[in-house]
């Protein structure tokens, strides 16, 4: 054996070493770029409305500013005249928020774009904004986030989860959600629980965006024994910001109060029997595909297990039926 050979151990954790630094220094640059150029937009759409609401210039001179970057500058790309006004309505949108606009910078202009020109209130986009970087969506999940009216659905119908659960894990109410939105499995009208079991295996990318960036895959039809009998739970992930496994059983129909009992007992097996010691009690959420809020309510009022009970859909939802919903429920609260 000669000496490379000997070292070569060493030697390959050595250069990995230096490929993470490399990637990250990447990263790094990268971040830094997008920070520069959001400040860019900023700073030059701050100028532009300082100037207008001086009546100093009028839209014609925007225009002009457009040409003079575009003959000045031929290297220059993204100041259009109308970019140039989305620059003018960015800084407007969130100059008197220190707080809002400092999450700014850590998003690319294509993403801000989207929740400034979709959002419609300021409490909408800072949501959005929250998530996106929380999330790391692209920007073609932002948008379907926005078609899938997440912020109104989170408003007007939060996770209905059980006493303990709410009591134990506090921070859970803003991991889970009410209604998961299942449209990228194309699944019919008549479907079976095999149908949607099937489905979510096979676009198990998208179904973890959907469930949120820290949810990791566990297995499928994982196995319990419990005494001398063979369980099989559905789906079971790890989510590593509880640190806790998530047990998901599925139900193609509505949800019936019994259905709790199941879950509790694949809940106490997993803590018994997979659950290794640093990580907390299991979480358990029954994916159903319509629920009763009031018969929920009643089950998991005396539960003992932390529970979710939540809804699938198979479509996007009537978003400006939510939205009139929203404006309902902001009405509503407005008067109390």
């Amino acid at each position: 054996m000669n000496d490379l050979t000997a070292t070569e151990p060493s030697v390959g954790a050595s250069f990995n070493e230096i490929t993470q630094l490399t990637i990250t220094a990447r990263q790094r640059a990268v971040q830094a770029v997008n920070t520069e150029l959001i400040e860019l937009h900023w700073q030059v759409g701050a100028y532009i409305s300082r100037k207008i609401e001086a009546a100093e210039w009028g839209d014609g001179v925007v225009a002009q500013l457009a040409t003079h970057l575009a003959r000045t500058q031929p290297g220059l790309r993204g100041f259009t005249r109308a970019n140039l006004f989305r620059m003018r309505k960015f800084y407007e949108a969130y100059r008197h928020d220190a707080i809002v606009a400092a999450l700014l910078r850590q998003l690319p202009w294509t993403q801000n774009l989207i929740i400034l020109n979709q959002g419609k209130r300021p409490e909408e986009r800072e949501f959005y904004l929250r998530m996106a970087i929380q999330e790391k969506w692209s920007s073609r999940e932002l948008e379907r986030q926005f078609k899938a009216a997440l912020f109104e659905r989170s408003v007007i119908n939060p996770a209905k989860v059980s006493s303990l659960m709410r009591q134990t894990h506090p921070e859970a109410l803003s991991v889970f959600k009410d209604t998961y939105m299942v449209e990228f499995l194309d699944l019919a009208q008549g479907h079976v629980e095999a149908d949607l079991h099937g489905g979510l295996l096979r676009r198990l990318r998208d179904f973890l965006i959907e469930l949120g960036r820290d949810f990791c895959f566990v297995g499928s039809q994982y196995p319990l024994q419990v005494g001398g009998r063979d369980f099989a739970l559905d789906l079971l992930f790890f989510h590593r910001g509880l640190n806790c496994l998530v047990a998901i059983e599925l139900k193609v129909g509505r949800f019936e109060p019994e259905y709790l009992g199941k879950l509790d007992f694949y809940l106490e097996a997993l803590d018994r029997n997979v659950r290794k010691p640093h990580e907390n009690p299991a979480l358990g959420v029954l994916l159903c595909a319509s629920k009763d809020d009031e018969v929920v309510e009643y089950a998991l009022n005396r539960s003992l297990s932390p529970a979710l009970i939540a809804e699938y859909q198979t479509q996007l939802p009537d978003k400006k039926l939510l939205q009139a919903k929203l404006h309902e429920f902001y009405a509503l609260n407005a008067d109390e």
